[in-house]
């Protein structure tokens, strides 16, 4: 058994990034720049704890990780203070982020029950690798300290790793589990992966840190521009995308305001410098309702400290660990020494009927093909009608499970929305362009109303959930623009790297042709970064 050091803190969060379609909002007839989000919108974003870019899938589980006779003796506060190392410069961003953070201590309570189980146990690493304090931060700006937390651009967890630098960094993901999500295995990847940025950019934090929110490609190549040009290659002097330009200040505002908080007049939360979660060894697969059971916990409290099993079990293939209250360990492993290796898991006898592969028996009783294989020692896929197999099955139904993917999803696609609800079977060929022009919806809409990022594949068979606007909200005049319940705002929206008309017509819900027509331009020819472009969006129409 590894002893964990974890503790609840009052932390403060920031919004990852805002939409630049969420700016346009002013009169009709008026002209917005939406590349820049107002104070009031970045607030509300902040307040929210839903910035646009980063999604919080399920509610707050609130548990208490102490035994009920433990009593909080030592802070960790001044052991972190007493670390913090990070130059404060007296920056226009950095201010305005540190003065907002200030103004808002319900906001950072709520980050900081969040915060609770996971952040001692990463101070300990950080320690350990001799890793700036400040770090300890960073799943603050990353995910407001979710390890649910997911992005439109493919990130996951309480670090917000993408697929493949989550692979790259040692986080295994399949079906059955997200090594991103994994409180341990994501905070060994961010440590590796923060050690090597700050090897890349010569011992510089402040662009190893910039490096981890946009890439380290993007922030060499403006240090190497900057060279070029004979400026200055600091991160307060480079040319970055917006939300890279405000990462690294919020990051220093939190730092700040954690180190003299009474110049803020702020009382921060006090918290238990001791572990308070045990990572265990199972040694093998383990249902997570019987794993909660034994711990005397709720199965939504397990998944909570346990976030990486995207089933209803451990992955048959490791890891095989979980995290739990330190207080319950003992009731758990003497409770787990007593199950027969066949009580790990249910299981239900099927008869193989004419028709039936595995395949098929997989996706019945919500498990894998290989599981099934491996159980009933079938080499390849063929079975006979009439003989009997062995499926590991789900303890409970699958519905209380409320922190696995299909739970997840489901809970998604059942929130209300506005309009007409249809729902879309994924068909051979089909992109979330094609399915959003067929139901006049915006393809990142559609995205978010069923759990994923924009830029996940479509899989054969996939339910979607889709919310059409009412007919007659959206019905067209001759000239093609909106009427009757439509809100229509004119906008100039500033042509981003990577953007073509195809994807800010898909954006803002508009046509390529009545782009063309506003600017007076012609899709054949390509659009230039920093172009400014007329638009007149249907604000109803764009979340």
């Amino acid at each position: 058994m590894k002893y964990l050091l974890l503790p609840a803190v009052v932390l403060l969060a920031g919004c990852q990034s805002l939409s630049q379609s969420d700016n346009a909002d002013s009169d009709s007839g008026a002209n917005t720049h939406i590349e820049t989000a107002n104070a009031v919108e970045i607030h509300q974003a902040l307040l929210a704890d839903e910035s646009i870019d980063v999604t919080h899938p399920i509610a707050d589980v609130e548990f208490s990780l102490k035994d009920k006779e433990s009593l909080a003796k030592n802070d960790i506060w001044p052991r972190i203070q007493s670390q913090l190392t990070f130059d404060i410069p007296e920056e226009k961003r950095l201010i305005a982020q540190r003065n907002w953070y200030a103004k808002h201590p319900s906001y950072l309570k709520r980050v900081a029950k969040r915060a609770e189980p996971f952040l001692y146990y990463i101070v300990e690493e950080l320690e350990k690798n001799d890793m700036p304090i400040e770090l300890a931060l960073l799943p603050v700006v990353e995910s407001a300290f979710d390890p649910f937390a997911y992005s439109h651009g493919r990130a996951s967890g309480m670090w917000q790793f993408v697929p493949a630098t989550g692979e790259r960094f040692g986080m295994k993901q399949n079906w059955w589990y997200d090594g991103r999500r994994d409180i341990v295995a994501s905070t060994e990847g961010a440590i590796k992966y923060l050690k090597y940025l700050n090897k890349f950019f010569d011992g510089d934090w402040m662009l190893a840190l910039a490096a981890y929110n946009s890439g380290e490609g993007r922030v060499r190549n403006a240090v190497r521009k900057n060279k070029r040009l004979g400026k200055p290659t600091d991160f307060w002097s480079l040319d970055l995308p917006k939300e890279t330009r405000a990462y690294v200040p919020k990051l220093l505002a939190l730092a700040d305001i954690i180190k003299r908080p009474e110049d803020f007049n702020l009382t921060l939360y006090s918290i238990d410098n001791k572990s308070v979660l045990s990572l265990v060894d199972i040694k093998s697969q383990l249902d997570l309702a019987k794993a909660a059971t034994l711990a005397g916990l709720s199965l939504a409290e397990l998944q909570r400290l346990n976030p990486g099993f995207n089933r209803w079990a451990t992955d048959p293939d490791g890891p095989h660990r979980l995290l739990l209250p330190t207080h319950t360990v003992e009731k758990f492993q003497l409770g787990l020494s007593k199950l027969s290796k066949n009580d790990r898991l249910a299981w239900q006898r099927y008869k193989i009927k004419s028709g039936d592969n595995l395949g098929v028996i997989a996706n019945k009783f919500n498990t894998r093909v290989d599981l099934i294989q491996q159980v009933n020692n079938i080499k390849g896929n063929q079975i006979r009608a009439g003989k009997h197999l062995l499926i590991p099955v789900a303890a409970k139904s699958l519905d209380s499970y409320v922190f696995s993917q299909e739970q997840r999803i489901a809970k998604k696609q059942s929130r209300p929305g506005k309009g007409i609800k249809v729902t879309h079977t994924v068909k051979s060929g089909d992109n979330l362009w094609d399915i959003g022009r067929k139901y006049k919806v915006n393809g990142k809409s559609i995205a978010k109303w069923n759990g994923f990022a924009p830029r996940d594949t479509l899989k054969l068979g996939q339910k979607l959930v889709i919310w059409q606007k009412n007919t007659a909200s959206y019905a067209k005049s001759k000239t093609g623009n909106r009427v009757e319940n439509a809100i229509i705002r004119n906008i100039t929206y500033k042509v981003r790297r990577g953007d073509s008309f195809a994807r800010i017509a898909d954006k803002f819900n508009v046509r390529i042709s009545d782009i063309e027509r506003w600017n007076n331009l012609d899709r054949s020819k390509y659009l230039q970064p920093g172009q400014r472009l007329k638009l007149s969006v249907d604000v109803t129409n764009n979340i």
